[in-house]
Parts: structure tokens; sequence; C-alpha cells
């Protein structure tokens, strides 16, 4: 027996609004089911095959460790963060062959971004 692949990964939010809104208007994730006026939503990168990301309203829990999220180009996509007033941490190389970078998410949880060197 093993396991698949990841179906889904949940998040606890306190702001329904803002947290659809960074997901689907800053990092361009689709809205599958419910919106930012709901208690519940889900999103997923435009390839239907990646996992799925739920948004439940909620006390948000930070601290549990990051989700990974891969880019085209993790450069050009921290400039576009940082345009859009965000400030994350500077990209960097990793011993294990990825360059990219950290930062928090509206509610505080830690992503980062990747790509394969």
């Amino acid at each position: 027996m093993k396991v698949e692949r990841i179906s889904a990964v949940t998040l606890k939010v306190a702001s329904m609004r803002d947290s659809v809104r960074f997901y689907r208007d800053v990092l361009g994730m689709e809205i599958i089911y419910g919106d930012e006026d709901g208690c519940f939503s889900s999103l997923r990168a435009k390839d239907a095959n990646t996992p799925i990301l739920n948004l439940e309203q909620g006390h948000s829990v930070t601290r549990w460790g990051r989700m990974i999220f891969y880019v085209a180009d993790v450069d050009a996509f921290w400039a576009y963060l940082r345009g859009k007033g965000f400030h994350p941490e500077s990209p960097r190389d990793a011993a294990w062959g990825e360059r990219y970078f950290h930062m928090p998410d509206p509610e505080g949880h830690e992503l980062s971004f990747a790509r394969p060197i």
C-alpha cells in the first residue's frame, strides 16, 4: 500500500475575503468551490492535476510548516510580489538544488516559491 498523491491541503483562515483575494488575485489560482464570502473555499493552480488548497473559516494556525509552490522564474515572481507591495525574503539557491524564497500569506501561513536549478 502507498499514498498515490496529495489531494488537498486545508488552511484555517480568519479572513476568507483576504485569503481568497490573495490566492486568486495575487497568486493566480482558480476558485473551484466557494468564494470570498463563504466559510469554505477551494482553489488550485490552473493545472487541473495539482492538489487543491482549501480555505476554512476559523482561527488561523501558523507555524505548522510551509506550503511550497513551484513557479517558472523565482526572481521574476519575487519582483512581481514586491511590486504588489509584499516583502518576501530575498531569493537564494539551496543545497538541495532549488532556487527559492519565503513569505507569509495574509494570515501568516509560511509560503515558499521555488524552482529546481
